[in-house]
């Protein structure tokens, strides 16, 4: 099974304050990306990255889920960048961070390489899915780097069980990588994490359906020959050191999605002191494509408090 089916969605699962160090010197490296964007800037790790939107108050940093890259906040960077200094990433592995590493990947690190790389010493962390997972590893290795983190449908490392639907999931798409139907394993991501198990096919929207099925494949492309690559976990567990989070969280729920990511922002609410849940009953794994007008709005409204 490809190295992305075991890492991507945990299946290994049974007071804001100003910046410091934005004025650091960036190590940027600009060059042509994957199709569809015109350029790239690098870090000297690797590591895909926009920057954009006026310097001053903290920054908004954002981390993808892992059924997309940084396109999957396309919807919302033209408003927010407009009012506030915000970088979105690409993970090792996704769109544009193809560097194969040199041992085993650890998103967490590479992330804050990347922050460190472009002269972001704190911000406010937002992740989507296995995102989410990411930015508590983030969160968990460097307090001081974190001042907020609001998680969209908590995923990656934050599953604590294979529940039937995300079993149902992984068997799917791994029967179709076993037998190189790069399409079919397309399908299943799209039929479970676009539509979900509560809804049919389409019902999520053709524009975020086809939007996810390019990023997905691009990264069933870029880590095609990654089977012999290890993801290096944090120990001890993000799960088992969630108490440890001092910074506000707030978890956004879709109402249509797995049972798994159900579970996960319940235990992180649970877990964690003084976490707030919102629920969207109306949309599945992915509330920022699905609406991304409401979610710009919630992040406002968040990074404003």
């Amino acid at each position: 099974m490809a190295w992305r089916v075991l890492s991507r969605q945990g299946r290994t699962a049974a007071g804001k304050s100003c910046c410091d160090g934005q004025n650091a010197a960036p190590t940027v490296d600009r060059r042509t990306s994957a199709p569809g964007r015109a350029v790239t800037s690098y870090t000297s790790n690797g590591i895909a990255y926009d920057r954009e939107g006026p310097r001053g108050e903290l920054p908004v940093v954002l981390v993808h889920a892992g059924v997309a890259d940084r396109r999957m906040w396309d919807p919302i960077w033209p408003a927010l960048t407009r009012e506030r200094d915000v970088v979105r990433v690409d993970l090792r592995g996704f769109g544009d961070s193809v560097a194969r590493p040199a041992g085993q990947v650890s998103q967490a690190g590479d992330v804050l390489g990347a922050l460190a790389g472009i002269g972001v010493g704190r911000c406010h962390l937002v992740g989507a899915s296995f995102g989410g997972g990411v930015a508590v590893e983030v969160a968990l290795t460097r307090p001081p780097a974190v001042a907020s983190l609001l998680l969209a449908a908590p995923g990656g490392s934050l599953l604590a069980e294979v529940t039937p639907d995300l079993q149902a999931f992984s068997d799917a798409e791994g029967a179709a990588l076993d037998r190189g139907d790069l399409d079919a394993a397309v399908e299943a991501n799209l039929s479970w994490w676009v539509e979900g198990p509560r809804r049919s096919p389409g019902q999520a929207g053709p524009a975020v359906r086809e939007l996810v099925a390019r990023m997905q494949r691009r990264a069933f492309e870029v880590t095609a020959d990654w089977d012999d690559v290890e993801e290096k976990e944090l120990e001890p567990p993000a799960l088992d050191r969630l108490g440890e989070i001092a910074v506000p969280v707030l978890v956004l729920v879709g109402g249509l999605d797995l049972d798994t990511v159900q579970a996960a922002a319940a235990l992180v609410v649970t877990e964690t002191a003084g976490a707030r849940r919102v629920d969207w009953p109306d949309v599945g794994h992915l509330p920022a494509l699905e609406r991304p007008a409401d979610f710009l709005d919630l992040l406002r409204e968040w990074i404003a408090e």
